[in-house]
């Protein structure tokens, strides 16, 4: 560790991190620092830390460790999503060629004998180094640049995992492999050459089928939600030949089952449409990002209200839907009670919840349910019963 790491572990020093955790940081900024030995910068960035930890890697809430700029911490996975993907992969000889703050590493290595890290950012390794020997886990830690490192390479991987990072930061903009560091498409086949398995993290902004349509050698695919709201996709890359892409719809801490298809599968089944039944289901955003709206329908026994809607209806309540199941019923406009209480879901009708909320002088939240949407007649609200 570099000097200001070391003497940010004092205990003076620690004891102000935690007496400070819910003071504005921009106040403290503005202060001086009472230890002239670590500037106050360095002081607010471990509180961050913290405080992100708190809420994303709970696991490094411990004495001795030391956080990063925020930048890499927004960068890296959820404890969650890392746990989750630690279950999926074992062997002997495992490597991460884009280390990072090292919590997918921490958790993906738990299965493996021989670890990894690959790291270009010199004082973002010595702080994922300084770490795992706190918390007694083992690794080879290299300070190099990806591309140094492959060129030179002559090991044999059982996994490599990688997170490539976006150059652009732009936003609104279509999402390829090309725009990423390092561009998976220039290093794939080195990469498949020193392992028999490559498993890739991706923005949950990127196409399906894009991917398989650019990246050969692709055996499953995960899209993986924490809580409804999708946070990456992983894609493995095998050397063997596999029979299609098996794709998992994981929605973690929902209770719900994972959805497992074939890629392709989408484009064989068909939809049959009704007015509202007594039950609407409402599939979860891992299954929306999948774009499987006939499968679902097909798959579960249900019926469209609308092509665009992506709400499904039926008599008989399915607990092994991926998503929402409510009990409904069509309602007029004129029913509805201003300054009641519903949550508010808007799907492909014209007035965003928050101008419905207006129109109609609604309060937000509660128990209960207002769905706007549209079936093949034309406009319909539904009220949960």
């Amino acid at each position: 560790m570099k000097s200001v790491g070391s003497k940010l572990l004092n205990k003076d020093i620690q004891s102000y991190i935690n007496a400070n955790l819910n003071t504005d940081l921009h106040t403290l900024l503005l202060k001086k620092s009472p230890f002239p030995e670590v500037s106050m910068q360095e002081i607010v960035q471990q509180i961050k830390g913290k405080q992100v930890a708190e809420r994303k890697f709970p696991f490094l809430l411990k004495e001795g460790i030391i956080f990063p700029p925020q930048l890499n911490l927004e960068q890296s996975s959820s404890e969650k999503t890392a746990l989750y993907k630690s279950g999926i992969l074992k062997g002997s000889t495992f490597i991460d060629l884009t280390s990072g703050f090292g919590i997918d590493a921490y958790y993906l290595s738990q299965n493996f004998d021989h670890i990894t890290l690959v790291e270009q950012n010199t004082e973002l390794l010595e702080i994922v180094e300084h770490n795992w020997n706190t918390l007694g886990r083992q690794a080879r830690f290299i300070n190099k640049k990806l591309e140094d490192f492959l060129n030179r390479n002559q090991e044999h991987f059982d996994v490599i995992y990688l997170d490539p990072a976006r150059r652009d930061q732009q936003k609104n903009k279509v999402f390829l492999l090309e725009d990423l560091s390092p561009d998976i498409l220039e290093i794939q086949e080195k990469l498949r050459s020193v392992s028999n398995q490559v498993v890739i993290k991706l923005s949950p902004l990127i196409d399906l089928k894009y991917l398989v349509s650019v990246l050969p050698g692709i055996s499953r695919m995960d899209i993986i939600a924490l809580k409804n709201d999708v946070k990456e996709i992983v894609v493995f890359l095998s050397n063997e030949n596999a029979d299609g892409v098996i794709c998992n719809c994981v929605n973690l801490e929902s209770g719900e089952t994972a959805f497992t298809f074939k890629f392709g599968e989408e484009e064989m089944a068909e939809s049959e449409y009704a007015e509202p039944e007594k039950y609407i289901y409402i599939p979860n955003h891992s299954i929306l990002k999948a774009g499987i709206f006939n499968l679902i329908s097909q798959k579960f026994g249900l019926k469209k209200l609308h092509p665009n809607s992506h709400l499904y209806t039926s008599d008989i309540k399915n607990e092994n839907f991926p998503g929402r199941i409510l009990e409904m019923e069509a309602v007029d406009s004129k029913s509805i009670k201003k300054k009641g209480q519903f949550n508010i879901i808007s799907k492909n009708y014209p007035l965003k919840p928050e101008e419905i909320k207006k129109k109609y002088s609604l309060k937000d939240g509660g128990d209960h349910y207002l769905i706007f949407t549209q079936s093949k007649k034309g406009k319909i609200i539904l009220k949960s019963v």
